[in-house]
Formats: structure tokens, sequence, C-alpha cells
């Protein structure tokens, strides 16, 4: 009775049931668009002028959940698909629970990222003309360099997915399916913006999501009512003090002129400014390697020269005994002013030149370079140390990409100072050093620590029996041990701060020396930045508007907000705890890209991670702006031009406000757009990966509490991890990659989606398994064939009462499952949702179907299983379910505007308990009867006359009661059992067992124990050891099945209560209730 078209008979094989499955999407598709089934409306006034919010959404129950709005820079991959299908399947439950559920879905084009690559495809196009003809020479060389570097480096997942292993834009814009004739258009930034959102709503579509289109936009200026809406926001969070101007050190991309933020970064995500001192050591004379060259460079004549060292730990500068250098590093002469010059390597050289340390700003002018080997004996004055002067000696392991490549030496309290030390005075010879220049300077006590005492570094190398600076493993250890000790337990012995914690002193140190030009502050970033533009980045201290994240009464709101939320596990919100305690103020603004003008000052952009943290509210009101119109071109029903959007007009619909008297806008119209954000908001849940916890979602926190009430306040976040694919990272260099449309393409819309859910839950990697996507594909095309011809043939299905043990069991289980259903659906774990909801839901049905065959299944078990079945699945498996709904089973409404189905909230627990009883006593007589056949083979000719294929029979003996002897165990355990700290009082258990003489029982002790386990684990309710069901009965009713399934020819249900014949009371006194015994015997002809 199929409704759907045959397959063509000329089609391979291994696509016909996917192809099948796949007819069924446009058709759904195509009613839920005519229907406008996902257009979600608040109540109106009209509808409803007298309710207030919380009478509304009572009335009215409501659910609006978002995802990220997608970065419109290349396809959605099914990394995108993973996240916000959690947003998709919530809304499909929710819908069924009788919620106006709203999932809208925007698109980012803020920010560098498609500015960047625009540029690119500009210079390429100057290079190789629009039709990207590259020269075989230079294709051979990126061939060639690809070839060679054969060193994989793993990369975090989000890396490894943007990695494309090309070269050249217009590779990238290949790999993402554009055509070449089509590439050069790419080189306006604009072009973009018309080409992917598009493409994105068309696989959106295809998926079946349930998104409401009218609410859609593009972020950035080129959406006049967006920006209108961003340009509020921030004028808002400045009349707030929330928005500030001043210096501030930032990670800056030179290359772009301006600060690099998160999102405008190719790597380094999260990474941010590292604060140091740098310590001024004034070189009072060169080493012999380094007089000769010094003499030779003009440049360097009459000027004061600094080697200067970044430490994170200026309260030791008393303890400086010489300085490193890494012999092998290069070292340059960079020019400060008119009378100094720093020692140091190039790239500390160039952040400093950001941060007031050159002539000109962003401009390292080198006078000279150096080999560090050359610069080892050279004297030099070391700020704050014991010694009048200090040597400058070799060190192994030196790093030029951290610090200054200098290294103050502090061996009382450095393990790896000290290590390196002791190896310089054991062999200077080897490392071409004078002993002079070691042998005369001890390790000095400056700090006391209650552990280590007051030469913290020495003792723990001793303890730790570190020989070498080669111990790197303990080094490493003993490095983290002795600054925890120092920093939290530590106390200055000398200097002016003698007496004061190392806490209280280390910042007042820093600052003196600051004060006596003895040192700096110094920031660069704690890790490896590259923009989008390939530039790596540096930290500039530079003015700029910046969100003063962290001021401590804004970050209590953020923290009060928080621990209200529901974070859907306690990792998330672990996180989101710890990003609220170092989060600091973070710049807002830009010069370069695409967005939208910082109000006040249209030099700057809003930069794309604080422009998209409260727009979740524009959602509610979107449609009616510019109904679905991406640039906002269209208006929307509201007749509103972007315009007469003026700040009390988004304060009145977002903040409380009075009703404007400054705007042409109708009084009702505004009440309608007030209803749409009152009705929807607050935010029940936002979706997305737990790397945007450090910077998106706690922004988004931060700007709620900061412009919206708290009744407003978002109710939930939900955070996910990143996606695998085939157990590997996704990456595009790699092949292992797959964007959604591809996957719609190779698997269908429905197993997509059931392979999307079965992925994973938590905060970890999820994996997307392809093997998992073909088995859905097998398994929806095998359950609806069996429908169809159940529906087909129900009329040959069992009828009248429905109350056989097999009947009841299946109802039972059947309302269990849609419990436990509703549970995972309801707590967003879809994975258990599909276990519960669909594997064990088929499990029941396979369990009925065998234990009716001869009787035949119920129609209207077989019935409600298909309908409960199509509604459970329908949230992951739309199309699939809507077919079954409205072709097989011809319902009057689709599936997406149906209920979830009723059933009894308390579970039948004795039909399910005696379920359970019934499958556990079928695999303890098939394992118990192998294990006599295996003992039979064992002894030979004198076994028992018991032959398995011969007719046989089966004996169950049922006992009503417990043994006496273990009634008085659990008494006696039961004595022992204290209810307030739920244990057990073990020695009063032997005390009393023993008065009784119940130890003699060797049966006794492992029976305790195992009672004694089960209530520790459940509580006293395991005292009880009283069945919920009648056993003799429920065997009685079930003697049939076992006979079929056991393949016995005759089976007795025997209760011990009554006669037990003599061959069988050994195996009678065996049972219990709940656990009967058997006996197998032979049917005498």
């Amino acid at each position: 009775m199929s409704a759907l078209p045959p397959a063509s008979d000329t089609e391979p094989k291994k696509t016909l049931k996917r192809d099948v499955l796949r007819s069924m999407e446009q058709k759904a598709q195509k009613i839920w668009e005519e229907r406008h089934s996902f257009e979600v409306n608040a109540p109106t006034i009209e509808e409803e002028p007298d309710l207030d919010v919380e009478a509304l959404h009572k009335k009215y129950p409501k659910f609006f959940a978002t995802f990220p709005y997608p970065y419109m820079n290349g396809r959605l991959h099914l990394g995108h698909t993973f996240t916000f299908t959690k947003v998709e399947f919530a809304t499909g439950y929710e819908r069924l629970k009788g919620r106006r559920a709203l999932f809208p879905f925007g698109f980012h084009c803020t920010g560098m990222p498609i500015k960047a690559c625009a540029d690119k495809l500009a210079r390429e196009i100057e290079q190789f003309g629009p039709e990207f003809i590259v020269p075989e020479e230079i294709e051979n060389d990126v061939q060639n360099l690809s070839l060679k570097d054969e060193k994989v480096v793993k990369k975090p997942g989000k890396v490894a997915a943007k990695s494309t292993g090309a070269k050249y834009q217009h590779q990238i814009m290949r790999s993402n399916g554009v055509p070449n004739e089509e590439i050069a258009k790419f080189a306006d930034p604009m072009h973009w913006l018309s080409y992917f959102p598009p493409l994105a709503i068309q696989d959106i579509k295809a998926l079946g999501c349930k998104v409401d289109w009218r609410r859609s936009f593009l972020t950035t200026d080129a959406n006049p009512f967006y920006d209108s809406f961003a340009r509020w926001q921030f004028r808002k969070l400045k009349e707030l003090q929330k928005v500030k101007f001043g210096k501030r050190y930032t990670i800056y991309s030179p290359l772009d002129g301006q600060p690099c933020m998160d999102h405008d970064r190719a790597s380094g995500e999260g990474v941010g400014p590292q604060e140091y001192t740098g310590i001024k050591m004034r070189v009072v004379e060169f080493g012999d390697n380094a007089k000769e060259y010094i003499k030779s460079n003009p440049a360097l004549e009459g000027k004061n020269i600094f080697l200067v060292a970044a430490t994170l730990r200026p309260e030791t500068m008393y303890g400086q005994t010489n300085c490193f250098v890494g012999t092998e590093l290069e070292y340059g002469f960079f020019e400060v002013n008119d009378t100094d010059v720093f020692v140091v390597t190039e790239r500390a050289a160039r952040n400093m030149c950001f941060q007031g340390f050159s002539k000109q700003e962003g401009v390292h002018v080198k006078l000279g370079s150096i080999k560090g080997e050359q610069l080892v004996g050279t004297k030099v004055k070391a700020p704050l140390s014991v010694y009048d002067h200090v040597y400058v000696l070799p060190m192994e392991n030196v790093l030029a990409t951290k610090g200054t490549g200098v290294v103050t030496s502090v061996p009382s309290d450095s393990p790896d100072d000290y290590a390196t030390l002791q190896d310089l005075i054991k062999k200077p010879a080897y490392y071409k050093i004078e002993p002079s220049w070691v042998e005369t300077f001890e390790p000095v006590p400056i700090i006391e620590t209650p552990n280590f005492g007051n030469l913290c570094a020495p003792t723990i190398c001793k303890q730790k029996k570190i020989n070498s600076q080669k111990d790197k493993v303990q080094l490493a250890e003993a490095k983290e041990i002795a600054y925890k000790e120092g920093f939290y337990s530590g106390v200055m012995l000398i200097g002016e701060y003698k007496g004061r914690t190392v806490q209280q002193a280390k910042p007042l140190i820093r600052d003196y020396l600051v004060a006596q030009n003895e040192g700096f502050v110094y920031n660069e970033p704690e890790g490896l930045v590259i923009s989008r533009s390939g530039d790596e980045c540096v930290v500039n201290l530079c003015d700029q508007w910046y969100l003063d994240y962290g001021e401590e009464a804004w970050k209590a709101q953020a923290e009060e907000c928080v621990s209200k939320m529901n974070t859907y596990c306690e990792e998330t919100r672990n996180q989101f705890e710890k990003t609220l305690d170092w989060l600091n103020k973070w710049a807002c603004a830009r010069s370069f890209g695409l967005g939208s003008k910082l109000p006040w000052d249209e030099q700057f952009l809003i930069e794309s991670l604080s422009d998209s943290t409260i727009y979740m509210a524009y959602y509610t009101v979107a449609q009616m702006l510019h109904n679905g119109s991406l640039r906002g071109t269209e208006l929307g029903p509201a007749q509103i031009r972007p315009e007469q959007l003026t700040d009390s007009v988004w304060d009145y619909l977002f903040c409380d406000a009075p009703m404007p008297t400054d705007t042409e806008i109708p009084e009702l119209t505004l009440k309608a757009l007030k209803r749409e954000f009152d009705y929807f908001y607050p935010l029940d849940v936002r979706v997305s990966g737990k790397d945007l916890v450090p910077n998106h979602l706690t922004f988004a926190i931060y700007n709620h509490v900061a412009i919206f009430p708290k009744h407003n306040w978002p109710k939930g976040i939900r955070a996910n991890g990143h996606l695998l694919l085939n157990r590997e990272k996704m990456s595009k260099s790699t092949g292992n990659f797959l964007t959604l449309s591809d996957a719609l393409e190779k698997f269908g819309a429905d197993a997509t989606r059931l392979a999307l859910a079965d992925a994973g839950d938590s905060v970890e990697d999820a994996n997307f398994e392809e093997a998992t996507a073909n088995a859905a594909i097998l398994r929806l095309h095998t359950l609806m064939e069996w429908i169809e011809e159940v529906v087909a043939k129900a009329g040959e299905l069992r009828t009248g009462p429905m109350d056989s043990f097999h009947d009841r069991v299946f109802l039972a289980e059947m309302n269990k499952l849609v419990n436990l259903t509703d549970a995972a659906y309801s707590n967003m774990l879809f994975r258990e949702a599909l276990k519960n909801g669909f594997y064990e839901f088929q499990t029941a049905r396979d369990w009925y179907r065998e234990a009716t065959a001869s009787e035949g299944m119920h129609h209207d078990l077989v019935m409600r299983f298909i309908e409960l079945q199509t509604l459970l699945l329908s949230p992951i498996t739309p199309h699939w379910s809507e077919y079954i709904w409205t072709d097989v089973l011809k319902k009057p409404q689709p599936i997406v505007e149906s209920l979830w189905p009723e059933v009894p909230a308390e579970n039948d627990e004795p039909v399910l308990m005696a379920a359970e009883y019934v499958r556990k006593l079928i695999k303890t007589v098939r394992d118990n009867e192998i294990a006599l056949n295996k003992k039979k083979g064992k002894k030979g000719k004198n076994a028992d006359t018991y032959d398995p294929t011969k007719p046989k029979l089966l004996k169950i003996f049922v006992a009503s009661k417990f043994p006496e002897w273990q009634d008085a165990g659990i008494s006696i355990l039961q004595e022992a059992y204290n209810t307030e700290t739920a244990s057990v009082d073990d020695a009063m258990v032997k005390q009393t067992l023993a008065k009784q003489g119940l130890l003699k029982d060797k049966k006794m002790m492992p029976f305790i124990q195992e009672i004694k386990k089960r209530v520790l684990a459940f509580g006293p309710q395991a005292f009880n050891r009283t069945l919920l069901f009648k056993e003799f009965d429920t065997l009685t009713s079930v003697q049939t099945y076992l006979k079929k399934c056991l393949g016995f020819d005759e089976v007795e249900i025997i209760s011990t209560d009554g006669q037990i014949e003599e061959a069988d009371q050994k195996a009678a006194e065996a049972s219990i209730p709940g656990e009967p015994s058997f006996a197998f015997r032979n049917i005498e002809a």
C-alpha cells in the first residue's frame, strides 16, 4: 500500500532504500511550507488583551531556543549541523508538548574573515587574472612544499576543520563548491553576503528543520534594521558605563592595523596578553667574544645597552646571581630612544615597539645582531641583586618564542636556574665559561617558606634528586611546587618589604622597579596568534573602546545569572564560573572588516563578538520589521522604516521603558512588537559548542544582565563538544570532512539527523559515524515496510480482550519507554531519547511479536505501537514520521502539528517486574541446561540419564516463602542498619549471628553480604523482598510460551507448598520467591 513512487530498476541497488526515504522529504517539506507550520507567533493583543506576561505563558506555553548564527564564509558543515540540530530536536519535542516553539536562524557576516578573504582574492586576481591560471612553476612549488612536510601536527577540532590544505584563496573557494567562473566575484565582500546565506537556507530546509524563516537576517550595516539594533545596544551599554575608552593591552595584528579578537583569528582563539616585568640589566662590560663586534658597530657607540629579561617573579630579583641566554639564538640591538638600546629577540622587540619602547610606534629599529654565545661572559648590573654585578651565562632550551630570550637567574627559588648553575659549576670548560663567573655567586636566601626553608629551589632539587638541567620532567614538577610554595606561603627576608608576604610584596616590588626605571611592564601573547590575514599578532598598548567585563558589580550580576541558569551539566557551569573569574576588559571596536559602525565614533566598527550578544531579542520582532528579507530591503507587516527605530523605541520594546513620544510609529504597532518580545523572552536555551563559553556565551550573559530586567535573563545554555567524523577530527586537508549538503546527498535527511542524534549528548567530543547513518537507512526502511504491511493487513490481527500476559507486558513497556523518552527529550539528551524511543521500543515490539506468534498480536496494541513509534521519532526523523502519519495512517493533520501521546505517569511495575522475571527465567533455564550437558559430557557413560535430544520435560519449582535462616539473617541486618548514616554495624551483625548460632551455616555470610550490598545501593527498601506480582500465576499464564521458547515438550509449574516427588525434593529445596529452581527430565514413552 506504499504511497511512495517506485524506485527505478536502473538505480544502483545499494541506494534504493536511501532513495525511497529521500522521496519522502520534498513531499513532507511541501506540506509544512504550504501550512506555514513553523511560523510561530505570540498570541495577539486582539486575542488576549487583558493577560499579563505570566498569565500569557501559563495559558500559551512557549519555548524559545537559538543557535549562534553561523559565519557566512562558506557552506554549513556537519559541525554546525550537529550543534543546531540540538535546537531542532528540542523544538520538535516542545511542539509535541503543546508549546509554541520558536527556532529562528540568522547569518553572521560581521568582522574580519570575509573582508580578509575578499582582499586575498583581489590580490590573486592581480597576480593570476580572473580565471586564476597559476603558472606551472608556482603550482609545482606549492605541490612540492606540501609533499616535503609530511609531519602531522595535531590541531584543535575547530582549527582542523578550517584547514583546507590549499595555499590560495581561490583554491579554498573551489573546495567550498564555488564554480571557477564565479570565484572572481568574491573579491567584492558584499558578494559573500548574497551567495552563502541562500545556500545555508537551502541546506537547512532540505534537512527538514523547523525554522521560522520570517525572522532571518544578516548582520552588519547591510541590514539597516539590524544595524539600528546593534547601534542602540552600544549606545545603551555606553549610557550604562559598560563601554569605556583608554589604553589597554590587547592582541593586535600589525598587518590589519587593529585589535585581533577571537573570531578574527586563524589560530590562537582564547589566547590573551601575558604580563611580565621587564628587567633592565645594564651592560657594564661586554665579554671578549662581543667586544670586537661592539667596537665595529658605530650605531652602538655611546649608547646605554641593556639586556632585558621578562620575569613573572619580580619579588625574586634580590637573588639574581647571573642571567642566561640561549647560545644558538640570535639577539638584536634594538633602538628604544636616543640613548638606550635593548638586547632581546626580534619577536620581543616587535611586541615592545607597540608598547612605547621604540622611537616610532609599531616600528622596531635593529642596530645590529649577535649570537647568544657571543654574549656569554658579559658583565651586567642586575637591578636589586645583592651582587654588584653578575655575568651572562649559557643555558640550554632558552626559547625564542617566549619572553625576550634573556632569562634572569635566581637559583635560590628557581629549580631550573639552580640545576643549570650546578651544571656550569661542575663543567665550566665544557660550557666554555670561566670558573670565576660562577664560583663566587652563591644562591641568596630571599624568601622563607614553611616547607622548604629559605633556599626553596636547592631543597626541592635535592629531594627530587635533580642532578642536571636535562632532568626536564622532574624540573617541571619542581618548578610548579616552588612557585606555589613561594607565592602562597612565602615571606620576604630581604629588601624594603622584608617581613611581608610574597603576595603583598610582588606588586610593590614591580612598581618600585618601574619607578626606578630599572624595570617596565611588558606584555606579549601567551601563545601564538595568527590573524586571518596570516599575520603573527603582538600585544599593543593602544587607545581603544572596550567593554569593562570583570567590573565587580557587573561580574556579580553575571554570576547570579549563571547560578540560576540551567547549564545541563556541571562541567559547563564550572567553565562559566572559571571564565567569569578571569575575563577582563574586551576590545569592542575595530577599524577594518564588515559590521555596524560604533555610533559615537564612526571611524570604528563594532567587533564581531560584541555585536552578537543579545540579538536573540531581535529575533522576536524581526518578522514584523522585514519579514524574512535578509538585508531588510522589504518592509514587514509593521511597515516601520529603519530610521524610525529610535533608542526610545528599542528601550520600550526590550527594557520596559515608557511608550515613546518621539516616534511616528502607531502605538498599536509598538504594542504588537512588544507583545512578541514579552511573550518569547526570556530565552529558554541557547545551544553552542563548548569553545564559545570563554567568549561569546559569557559575553551574552554579561550583556543580558546589563541591558534587560532580571526576569528576562537567559534561562539556559547548553554546550556540546566538537564533532568527530568516523572517530577522526574533521579536516578538509585530510578529506575527512562533510558539508551538510554532502551528508544530505549521501544519506538523506532523516538518516543524517538520526546519526547526529546518536553522535553524543555530553560536552565531550561527539562522533558522527557514517556506518550509523547507513544503518539508519536500513532500519527506517525496514520499519516502514513492516508498518505498511501490518496496516494493509490490519483486519487479520487479533481483536477482542487485550488482557493476556504478553498484551499487558507490551502495553506496560511501551508506556514506560514513552515516559523515559519524554524525560530524555526534556533534558536534551537526544541519544538517550533515541535509545528508549527507537531502539528499545523496537526491541519491545520484537519480543511481543515473538511471544504472541501462536495467538497473534492484538490489533489495538499494534496500531498503538505504530502511532507511538511515529510520534517518538518525529523530532529526529520528521520526514519518515510524516509519511507514516499522513500517508500510511491517514491522520487528518501533519505530525508536526500533533501532540505528545498521553500515557500513565506511573509505570505498571508489577507487570514490568513479571516480564523481567520471565525473561531472566528463560535465560537461567537455558544456561542451566547447557551447564548440565557440559557436565554430562565430562562424566561420560555414568552421567545423569537426561538427554536433551529426546522428548523432554521442564519442572519449575516455585516457593511461596523464604527459608527461615534467610528471614533471621535479614532481621539481624535490619537491626544493625542505621537509617541516619545509611550504614551497617558489621560488628553487631557478627555478634548477633554468633549468639543465635547462625554462623555455623556457611551460606549465611555470603547471603548477608549480598543483602548488605543491595541495602547500601538502594536504601532500606531493599530489606523488603516481597514480589509485586504473583509468581505462580505468572508462570502458569506463560506456560505455553515457555514450552515453545525453550524447546520442551512439557513444562510443569510446581508449588513447593504441595507434595513434591522424592526425586525432585533436592531441586525444589533450592527455590526461593523470585528465584525458582528447575529439574530436567526425559519423557518416557
